[in-house]
């Protein structure tokens, strides 16, 4: 029975499929094509199936392989520069001599502080080569930020690119690795041909580099699925990042689901990368989908908005990977006879918003999106394989939706102490139960993992992962993304966490006591952040200027709140923890806020009162923050 005649024979679900595609006419399109990828989903969902931990098979197997198979083809273009597969294998191979040269073995961390450049791939496939694990640090933190993620990934070394040295040295001894050993810091130049010359207070790697051997080292060999590959860092709410554990069982998965299932890459195309590789989407998603199919990355040092379609036309991309902020900034560019100048067809990502979705595919000619929801620290995740529009797909791994109280930041209960479940239409929480095969890798800190899991959710004993996550239940064991819950928000494509950015509020002498907690803003993706203060000296002398110094200097941009509330005392319940639900209602109107406000403008150096004139503007999206 062919394909189409067996959904037509199941009862009820060709109804459900027209309901998701929006009509039985592109349903019966998109369908077709499903069937067409079939062999590549087929080829795919193998790979996500794997559960023997203990195979000797790694992202250097890959690697290797396309070396081996590909060895002319384009593995990476970056700027000018292209390298095959060939040499990409060699470079890693190079950085796994060095560093095994100064002591970096099997299980061992070795932190990365290097901007999106080829050599900070090199680097990472070098250590993850040894069955060492490459802590891909956030190369936009300084500060406390910066000092944090470095000591929990309790590095035997680190490297750190020269574009960030400044940024590095600003910690003092509190940034160092294995105490004040020179030789456990690594200065990476940047690519250029006047090279500078290493600080005196580390090693220059390029030397190391030049002498290493471009043979495989013998380590890969004991290299398995099961083991630790990358430190991701991931916000959450205990105020500073958390490294999350990802293996090469979990990048493997992604190299099936993504690569193969959804975007069905071949060695002729090329995956365009603007985001940075320390995040999940460019060091996984992106990597793990090019690299099993032997397909080439075009990378980007930064993403931007009026280079991106030059970029693409230039590498000659198939694809991109895209979060869903840079779709929406690409749709407030000026239209361009030029929009659909290009070869790519499909997209893979997170976070494109329903409220743009159709245009965006419309005006640039996409043909499929392959939006995907997931986490660094999860352990399952949606792709939208069947190419529906505003959904992230579906989940063939066990998951439920189960109700949460917003207010109380918590899922609710039944009488017997069962969370329960929601219905179709419904929005929960969303959990993904905790197997051998769908482990829970969790983070460094075996506490902040252990926060993470539901226990006795549905039967005794039986263990969940908690998202953090609203979703809704779009039947077909399909979900759409709703927004986050508790301590976390998202904006600018960064996950913030609420207690980090307090603590740093209240840092500033003038502040009594802060809660910070994310808003709407029309026209935006995510939530912005918003502070309410409590003051220690009168209104008339709370230096805004001072304070917007201050956070600039203890926060990426992502995370500076952009507008303040001022208030006589915060709500809290009797354990003292902080109330937002009504804060987060009333938001920056000033029909519900009579409390003094202010807004932190593009451009601004000081916040600033929130007039009815700057509201008007943020409202009707003149005032883009």
């Amino acid at each position: 029975m062919r394909p189409l005649e067996l959904i037509r024979a199941v009862p009820g679900l060709a109804r459900d499929l027209e309901a998701l595609y929006g009509g039985r006419a592109e349903a019966l399109t998109r369908l077709r094509d499903l069937v067409r990828r079939l062999p590549d989903v087929a080829r795919g969902l193998k790979l996500t199936q794997k559960t023997d931990r203990d195979e000797v098979l790694s992202i250097g197997t890959y690697l290797e392989r396309n070396a081996r198979t590909l060895p002319t083809g384009t593995a990476l273009l970056f700027e000018d520069r292209r390298y095959t597969h060939a040499e990409l294998d060699q470079h890693a191979n190079r950085w796994a001599h060095a560093l095994a040269a100064r002591g970096i073995g099997k299980g061992d961390a070795v932190a990365l502080f290097v901007d999106n450049r080829p050599e900070l791939m090199f680097a990472a496939a070098g250590i993850v080569k040894l069955g060492a694990i490459a802590a891909m640090i956030n190369s936009r933190q300084h500060g406390r930020a910066l000092e944090h993620s470095i000591a929990v990934s309790k590095a035997k070394c680190l490297v750190v690119g020269e574009e960030l040295w400044d940024t590095y040295v600003a910690l003092g001894e509190a940034g160092r690795v294995g105490g004040s050993d020179r030789n456990n810091v690594l200065w990476l130049a940047e690519h250029t041909s006047a090279r500078s010359a290493a600080p005196a207070s580390a090693i220059d790697v390029g030397p190391l580099l030049a002498a290493a051997s471009t043979r495989s080292p013998p380590q890969l060999a004991s290299v398995r699925l099961g083991d630790p590959c990358f430190y991701i860092y991931t916000s959450g709410t205990t105020g500073l990042p958390k490294a999350s554990v990802m293996s090469h069982f979990r990048w493997v998965k992604g190299a099936g689901a993504f690569g193969h299932a959804a975007l069905a890459l071949r060695p002729r195309d090329v995956l365009y990368v603007p985001l940075p590789l320390y995040h999940s989407n460019a060091l996984v998603v992106a990597w793990s989908s090019a690299a099993s199919t032997g397909a080439a990355i075009a990378l980007r040092r930064k993403f931007s908005v009026t280079s991106f379609w030059d970029d693409i036309r230039r590498f000659d991309a198939t694809a991109f990977i895209y979060i869903g902020e840079l779709c929406r900034y690409l749709m407030n560019q000026p239209p361009s006879p030029s929009d659909r100048d290009h070869r790519v067809t499909r997209i893979v990502g997170n976070g494109l918003r329903p409220d743009i979705w159709k245009q965006f595919k419309e005006r640039f000619g996409i043909r499929q999106v392959f939006e995907f929801y997931g986490a660094s620290e999860a352990n399952i995740a949606f792709v939208n394989l069947l190419n529906a529009d505003c959904t992230v797909g579906l989940c063939p791994a066990p998951f439920a939706l189960v109700r949460y109280d917003i207010d109380r930041d918590e899922p609710v209960r039944s009488p017997a102490g069962n969370l329960i479940r929601i219905a179709r239409g419904e929005v929960g929480l969303l959990i993904a139960k905790v197997s051998p095969r769908y482990a829970f890798d969790g983070y460094t800190d075996q506490a902040a993992s252990e926060r993470k899991l539901l226990r006795d959710v549905f039967a005794p004993g039986d263990v969940w992962f908690n998202s953090g996550d609203l979703v809704r239940d779009q039947g077909l064991r399909h979900v759409q993304f709703v927004d986050r819950v508790g301590d976390t928000f998202r904006w600018k494509g960064e996950n913030v966490s609420t207690n980090e950015v307090a603590e740093v509020i209240n840092a500033f002498p003038q502040v009594a006591e802060s809660t910070v907690y994310g808003v709407a803003v029309p026209g935006s993706d995510g939530r912005c952040g918003m502070a309410s203060l409590v003051l220690r000296v009168p209104p008339r002398d709370f230096d805004l200027a001072a304070l917007t110094k201050h956070l600039r200097a203890q926060l990426p941009a992502y995370a500076v709140p952009r507008f303040l509330r001022v208030q006589p005392e915060l709500e809290a319940t009797g354990t003292f923890k902080q109330m937002k639900g009504d804060l987060r209602k009333d938001g920056f109107d000033p029909a519900k806020v009579t409390d003094p406000m202010f807004v932190l403008a593009p451009k601004r150096d000081v916040f600033e009162p929130l007039s009815a004139t700057l509201h008007r503007a943020i409202l009707g999206h003149d005032l883009d923050l």
